[in-house]
């Protein structure tokens, strides 16, 4: 079969060689590329005679899947497939396949990155150590006692959980799956509603989905605490960015830290929250470690291991 890895997965030469070794043994080609190319009429040159396709979490163009009559599996070096055509995949017969699990303490260890940079002032207390200044005007507050409220409360949900209880806060949740009402591991499940309106840190953790795409817009945040610090490490299209900033801009919502847009990183230089206080903003970045780039490399030639086997995982609908 004909691999072709469409996009960099972030680990060294070694170790990819090491891992398309084994396919290229059995005599399939393996081909990488990894100089971050987003014109599609390339990428339908690269992929057309493909068999199975690799990418990260860059956009799959629905014009290469359509140009690729050999194409049965996609292996995707991330968690979430709403960058991919996936009516189409399903139309066409193609399996994809993710890797879910490789990132869950780099995004939750970033959570909490984002939440103590914003209660202690960290980039304002950088700058004025910097430049001569001091403490003053810079006090401020402890993560021990807080209301920490988790939406979405899966793998990287459920970590965020367990650290906060760790750091000595009250945690709530909000899952589908699970009835308000209900105490499990010491987390507290709520109403969205309810986990809006009491936590003092609120950190989303949710796939994008039609269910979920705009769920937290001005409405939702208006019931915040004007006190309340909003995180979000899942899917930009969650979250109406441009209420989030109008919130931040009013002083309605005390902070907010950002890895995830509307769009892939770079966001253009009037995205709203670049002109908004009070938030620090990540480019994308929360699953980009060392460990877990090492994690997924291994993932993804293991989903396709597993499905030329006819034991296919990670499989998504």
């Amino acid at each position: 079969m004909n691999i072709v890895l469409l996009e960099s997965l972030a680990i060294s030469q070694q170790k990819l060689r090491q891992l398309a070794a084994p396919f290229e043994a059995q005599g399939h080609t393996f081909t990488a590329y990894d100089d971050g190319c987003r014109d599609t009429s390339e990428l339908i040159r690269r992929a057309q005679n493909a068999d199975v396709l690799m990418i990260a979490n860059s956009p799959l163009p629905p014009e290469v899947v359509e140009a690729c009559p050999k194409l049965r599996m996609i292996s995707v070096a991330f968690t979430g497939v709403d960058h991919l055509p996936m009516e189409l995949c399903r139309e066409k017969g193609i399996l994809v396949c993710n890797c879910a699990g490789y990132s869950t303490d780099s995004v939750a260890e970033l959570v909490f990155g984002l939440v103590f940079s914003l209660l202690r002032r960290i980039p304002a207390c950088d700058r004025a150590a910097r430049s001569g200044g001091t403490k003053a005007g810079l006090v401020g507050f402890e993560l021990k006692g807080k209301t920490f409220g988790v939406v979405g409360a899966g793998a990287i949900g459920g970590r965020v959980a367990q650290l906060a209880r760790a750091f000595g806060c009250r945690v709530v949740a909000n899952r589908r799956s699970v009835a308000p009402g209900t105490v499990a591991d010491g987390v507290e499940y709520l109403t969205l509603e309810e986990l809006l309106t009491q936590s003092d840190i609120v950190s989303l953790h949710l796939p994008a989905t039609p269910q979920t795409r705009g769920l937290i817009g001005k409405e939702q945040l208006a019931m915040m605490k004007p006190s309340a610090l909003f995180i979000n490490t899942a899917r930009g299209v969650v979250v109406d960015n441009a209420a989030l900033a109008e919130a931040l801009k009013k002083g309605t919502l005390a902070g907010a830290g950002i890895d995830v847009f509307e769009m892939e990183p770079p966001i253009p230089t009037d995205h709203p929250l670049i002109s908004a206080p009070n938030v620090i903003l990540t480019p994308h970045a929360a699953f980009a470690t060392a460990e877990s780039m090492e994690i997924r490399g291994e993932m993804v030639f293991e989903n396709v291991r597993l499905w030329m086997e006819g034991h296919p995982r990670n499989i998504m609908g």
